[in-house]
């Protein structure tokens, strides 16, 4: 059993702990490994941020520019200014050596979803070795839907508004076919502001888009957490992707040793509740059944 959903390296300012951000020494990708074999996780995809690479400038551009809301737009550039410390070279390197060297690991990346530049940016990663490609939407314009700094904006979108346009992008990102697996399909709970309702359109249409589309999708125990509280997918999106023939990969999200492979035991327990008895597997962006155990 893999967790297909791991980072190196924490959010924010440098606390001492660690390595620095942009270092990846040998014990601290095997220190991942460890915890990770010890809940049962016998094999780990490193997915670092690809917005967090200074590689990344260029092939992503200033996505908020374009907001007229100058208190997000603000924000968001200070907030990617000060994450793009990263070098997407040195990563690779780190994880291809740790493979080279028998770890039971794969090389992937996050990659943040933006509409204008997604076929720009599978272009510009297509040269480098990744055995899998997760993707995500973390943004609308300037508006970082996850970020408790900018939950503001539920109120001010309305709550059915704020969820419509998130999924209208997921729906977008599952559909086009670039990538290999959704992380955290509904992370617009992150921050525990859900609908009145239960969103089943938005739902069905988000499972028909990744099932025509050829994604996969995680069940990432990272909202347990979290203000959410629940993981990603909900059960009713979770069941509607089984539904739809949509293979799932199972993740934590871990941004430090101790959290990989955390809830393993949970996130199987939701997949076979709604009836999954296998996930996909990933080497070189190519995908096998195997069993869910």
């Amino acid at each position: 059993m893999g967790d297909y959903h791991v980072h190196l390296h924490p959010h924010g300012p440098y606390t001492g702990e660690g390595p620095p951000p942009g270092q990846y020494p040998l014990d601290h990708i095997e220190s991942y490994v460890e915890h990770a074999a010890a809940r049962g996780a016998n094999e780990i995809a490193f997915t670092e941020h690809l917005y967090r690479c200074v590689e990344s400038k260029d092939v992503l551009g200033k996505w908020w520019r374009a907001d007229p809301r100058s208190d997000l737009a603000d924000h968001t550039k200070a907030y990617v200014r000060s994450e793009r410390v990263l070098s997407l070279v040195r990563y690779v390197q780190a994880v291809v050596d740790a493979k080279d060297r028998g770890l039971p690991v794969l090389l992937g990346l996050e990659v943040d979803y933006f509409p204008e530049t997604a076929e720009a940016v599978a272009e510009f990663l297509a040269p480098y070795p990744f055995d899998v490609l997760i993707a995500s939407t973390h943004w609308i314009d300037a508006w970082g839907v996850d970020l408790a700094e900018q939950v503001f904006e539920f109120d001010r979108r309305g709550r059915e508004a704020a969820y419509e346009d998130y999924f209208a992008i997921e729906t977008q990102l599952a559909a086009s076919g670039l990538f290999d697996v959704l992380a955290h399909a509904d992370v617009v709970k992150k921050q525990g502001v859900f609908l009145d309702r239960p969103p089943h359109d938005l739902y069905e249409g988000l499972a028909v888009a990744a099932s025509r589309g050829g994604v996969a999708v995680e069940v990432s125990t990272a909202g347990l957490h979290q203000r959410a509280e629940e993981m990603y997918p909900s059960a009713d999106l979770l069941r509607r992707f089984h539904n739809h023939g949509v293979p799932i990969t199972i993740a934590s999200d871990a941004h430090v040793p101790e959290a990989c492979g955390r809830d393993r035991d949970l996130a199987l327990e939701l997949a076979r509740s709604v009836g999954y008895t296998e996930r996909i597997a990933f080497e070189r962006r190519i995908g096998r059944m195997v069993p869910l155990d």
